[in-house]
């Protein structure tokens, strides 16, 4: 019997490390694959979804809770003009591919961007900064044109990562990182694999691998997380199904809040939509609430203008642009278009924009407007929607964190012109009294509402379903992004 006792204790404890091995690797479901790896380079938020906090490091860096703190940067000085910001590097810092970071790679990083050429998707965010000097390996030294109270802020995008000049060729298809975990494979199509870092500055990730497995199909996504194939798919794309997961004790659901504004965007400049009554017929055509029902199962909170209901500056405009169909066939006589017209309605692949397509074309179409729908791949929306602005309306959700300030771009796609908007942005960036910027943000909603530039329906939720044994995720996405840097499983 003790040759067969000590088999079974082996048998047990190679169980049991086989146990401890599948717990510290993870597996999460992403409805969209990023379409390269670069997230200074491409407004798509998939990029980051995978890449923020987990593999690139800026500056600063958001929390869960969408405050802003120290990143590479551990502590910083301002000038009392507010134009020199003095940043105090982390030492010991490297990169994935064994080389140092420090002051140069700041500067190389911030200068790309801000670069007449540069295809940085939010290069705004860098247009105020005058210079970037190096004072040694571990300082530098950013002067701004004028003083702007969201600097800080802006540093914790994804977009304002910092990367370094020997790894920049090959950033689209292996980006190297400062990251608590290193890239180390993608299968196009299908997944990519983040592996821990051994050398982390900070404090390490727990778990030594993650794969992002790519799943656009919602109904594949629910066998998926049924079978337990996934172990977390933020943004569940089939809200249907929580209640399901929710009465299933092996799994948990976690409902939290995003920074996506979900809009009907509009071409501003294209006709008939560069007229604002036929704007403001459209809007008073929407039901936000059916929309939210039909196509997300009642999450999501309903939105005026582009703010985040949670943020303590949002104003409630909602009545502006009640849904009022009479009110839009009126409007549309009066700009000349008794008879409705056509227009394209562009859709990504997100559920909130297939579904919520639908919907909204068929209450466009009770007051007179036809849509010409085409779905498209986020590839083919990149190029053909934001950079081409070859549209009519489509549907996306903006989660960017306080935002706003894209409006005060005319050649950002929706090709808003506004003057007066633009001279509250450029007074809101010089702007550092809280009051005063909070005054100036009720300004900018109520002017864009008042423009009916686009018509704003929710605010997106984000469910995410796990198994009950995962801690550490995100529950609200102050930035669009799934940091693994805290994710541990319990026993």
């Amino acid at each position: 019997m003790k040759p067969f006792r000590m088999a079974m204790l082996a048998g047990v404890m190679t169980m049991a490390a086989m146990a401890a091995h599948a717990k510290s690797s993870l597996v999460v479901g992403l409805q969209l694959e990023p379409p390269h790896l670069d997230p200074t380079s491409a407004a798509a938020g998939a990029i980051d979804q995978v890449l923020y906090a987990n593999v690139f490091e800026g500056l600063t860096r958001f929390g869960a809770d969408g405050s802003v703190g120290p990143g590479l940067a551990e502590s910083w000085d301002i000038s009392e003009d507010g134009l020199i910001y003095t940043f105090h590097l982390r030492a010991g810092v490297s990169f994935h591919d064994g080389t140092t970071f420090d002051a140069r790679d700041v500067k190389f990083s911030l200068d790309r961007a801000r670069d007449e050429n540069s295809q940085n998707a939010q290069k705004a965010l860098f247009s105020g900064i005058e210079s970037v000097e190096v004072v040694d390996d571990l300082t530098v030294r950013v002067t701004l044109s004028a003083p702007d109270g969201g600097f800080l802020f802006n540093m914790a995008w994804g977009d304002a990562v910092i990367v370094a000049s020997e790894s920049i060729t090959e950033i689209k298809q292996k980006p190297v990182g400062t990251g608590a975990f290193r890239f180390e494979d993608w299968v196009q199509g299908d997944r990519i694999t983040l592996v821990r870092n051994p050398d982390y500055w900070g404090t390490p990730a727990q778990l030594e691998e993650a794969t992002f497995k790519f799943i656009s199909d919602p109904t594949a996504a629910f066998a998926a997380v049924m079978a337990e194939d996934v172990d977390a798919f933020p943004g569940f794309p089939a809200p249907e199904n929580l209640p399901q997961f929710e009465a299933d004790p092996r799994f948990q659901v976690l409902v939290g809040s995003t920074e996506g504004e979900t809009v009907l965007a509009m071409n501003n400049k294209l006709k008939p939509l560069d007229d604002v009554r036929v704007r403001k017929a459209i809007v008073h055509a929407i039901d936000r609430q059916a929309i939210i029902d039909g196509a997300m199962f009642g999450l999501g909170t309903p939105i005026g203008t582009h703010f985040a209901p949670h943020h303590p500056d949002y104003v409630d405009l909602l009545d502006q642009s009640a849904y009022d169909p009479e009110l839009s066939k009126k409007l549309l006589a009066e700009a000349g278009y008794a008879d409705g017209f056509t227009t394209t309605l562009k859709l990504p692949p997100p559920s909130y924009a297939r579904r919520g397509g639908e919907i909204i074309a068929a209450q466009l179409r009770a007051v007179g407007i036809e849509t010409e729908i085409t779905n498209l791949e986020w590839a083919q929306w990149l190029e053909e929607v934001f950079r081409g602005r070859d549209f009519g309306l489509t549907i996306v959700s903006h989660t960017e964190p306080l935002d706003i300030g894209i409006y005060a771009r005319p050649d950002y796609y929706f090709q808003y012109d506004s003057a007066e908007f633009q001279e509250m942005y450029a007074a809101l960036t010089g702007e550092t009294d809280p009051a005063k910027r909070s005054d100036l943000l009720a300004s900018m909603q109520r002017r864009i509402a008042e423009d009916y530039v686009n018509g704003y329906l929710f605010q997106l939720a984000t469910p995410t379903v796990a198994n009950a044994k995962l801690r550490g995720l995100w529950i609200d996405m102050p930035t669009q992004a799934i940091d693994l840097t805290g994710v541990y499983w319990t026993e």
